[in-house]
């Protein structure tokens, strides 16, 4: 999961400015499982995708790449008959996944496993639905849906929410921000494009609601950075990792007219 990886959200700015790849992956951990989303998401959203899915019975397999604390893992099995498998790089976050699932009553066909998305510990063609809410970028969108197409039944399907441009009058601001972020950021005709040359067909995409990125990722972070600062108060890179979040949490108040999460949702040739 990225949370870079962390199965969140991509975070860097100006030159003078650190990425959130820089910092230490404890304190990345402890700040991101303080939030119930590390990246922009709904579970309307996650059940809309869902519905864009064929339907999957008692022995489809779902595995859900980059789970984070398990938010939209625990859609996936409520909506579903599928066994449902939750890889994230972090064992705090898997162990917070579990227990949505236990708590949801869904924890029997859920299965933790910590590992890498850019090497999965999975069976070639043994895998239903690829699923990844804002994780894909930790590998690169172009390298994954290649990457991930081996793994997938073939009639499987993948989806995926990956930043897209959403108009091609982005500030020179914004366009600096992204690229030094996320140099794959593209318009959503080329992701689409992308998809159909790694083996997907009946691609569909949809974009983000702006709610998913406010209210449901950066407002709660308001509470948990003021927390996190008091546990680490003289904690110059624990600062640094505040300071980068509300940085982004600024760029996207001033430019989010012009790029979002956007899900792409294919099914294997």
């Amino acid at each position: 999961m990225n949370k870079d990886n962390i199965n969140g959200n991509n975070t860097v700015a100006d030159n003078n400015e650190s990425s959130i790849h820089d910092f230490d992956f404890s304190l990345i951990c402890e700040y991101f499982s303080s939030i119930k989303r590390q990246g922009p998401g709904s579970d309307d959203v996650t059940r809309k995708a869902l519905g864009m899915v064929g339907d999957l019975g008692e022995e489809a397999v779902i595995v859900d790449l980059g789970c984070g604390c398990g938010s939209q893992t625990v859609q996936l099995a409520l909506n579903t008959k599928a066994r449902v498998k939750a890889l994230d790089l972090f064992p705090l976050f898997i162990e917070k996944t579990m227990e949505k699932c236990r708590a949801e009553g869904v924890g029997d066909r859920v299965e933790g496993v910590v590992g890498d998305m850019g090497n999965l510990p999975f069976e070639k063609e043994s895998i239903d639905v690829i699923w990844s809410e804002g994780a894909i970028y930790n590998i690169g969108f172009e390298h994954g849906i290649n990457l991930w197409h081996d793994y997938l039944k073939t009639g499987g399907w993948i989806a995926v929410s990956e930043a897209s441009w959403l108009r091609d009058d982005h500030p020179e601001e914004i366009t600096r921000f992204w690229t030094d972020a996320y140099p794959e950021i593209d318009y959503i005709y080329n992701k689409v494009e992308q998809m159909r040359k790694a083996g997907y067909k009946d691609v569909g995409t949809f974009v983000l609601p702006e709610e998913c990125w406010t209210l449901n990722f950066y407002e709660p972070q308001k509470e948990a950075q003021r927390l996190f600062l008091q546990r680490h108060p003289d904690n110059s890179t624990a600062m640094d990792l505040v300071d980068n979040m509300r940085r982004e949490a600024e760029m996207y108040s001033r430019y989010h007219d012009y790029y979002g999460y956007v899900f792409y949702i294919g099914r294997k040739n």
